[in-house]
């Protein structure tokens, strides 16, 4: 998941190939709600048809379902990241590179996405372990995760204020991000 987050944050090709259009529109439909608060603004079709798999050859970056009965037609494809939702894989084409969290949030995250989502692991190797550990609602469970995510998006965008720069040319000051910073 955190390969996709990337990949998707990145501005990566991502396919999801499934036998089940609930699976893969929940999928898509996830990732998006991951990016939350940034919005996804390049293609997006949880269920391509059929007659519009040529689509999966444009430049352009997107996120599409696809039946996994077509999936000898995504073979030829050499820049996008496929994820298969049977199977439960990630691939990564060697000639896509996907830069991964910065070590501190990265691991961070991890933990705290395996403390929501497995909390019996965390505490398998103790000792003397709690007596009371219980998996979250699937409710609560999905709260759980975004609250991560936004976490993880607040420590990514923390500081920002530093690499605006104000114009003061025009009546009104303009407000313009530094890129050198």
């Amino acid at each position: 998941v955190l390969y996709l987050f990337c990949a998707a944050l990145t501005e990566h090709k991502i396919l999801f190939l499934s036998s089940s259009y609930q699976r893969l529109t929940d999928a898509c439909r996830a990732l998006l709600a991951l990016m939350f608060p940034l919005k996804y603004s390049f293609t997006y079709v949880p269920i391509l048809p059929a007659q519009l798999l040529e689509v999966l050859s444009t430049p352009t970056p997107f996120i599409i379902g696809v039946h996994s009965i077509f999936q000898s037609e995504t073979q030829e494809l050499l820049d996008v990241v496929i994820a298969d939702l049977d199977g439960g894989t990630v691939n990564v084409p060697e000639c896509v590179h996907i830069s991964l969290l910065p070590e501190p949030l990265l691991q961070q995250t991890r933990e705290a996405l395996s403390m929501v989502l497995d909390p019996e692991l965390e505490v398998a190797d103790l000792a003397f372990p709690p007596s009371t550990i219980s998996a979250s609602s699937l409710k609560m469970q999905d709260k759980e995760i975004r609250a991560v995510f936004l976490r993880l998006f607040a420590q990514l965008l923390q500081g920002y204020r530093c690499c605006l720069h104000i114009i003061r040319i025009h009546p009104e000051p303009v407000i313009r991000f530094h890129k050198v910073r």
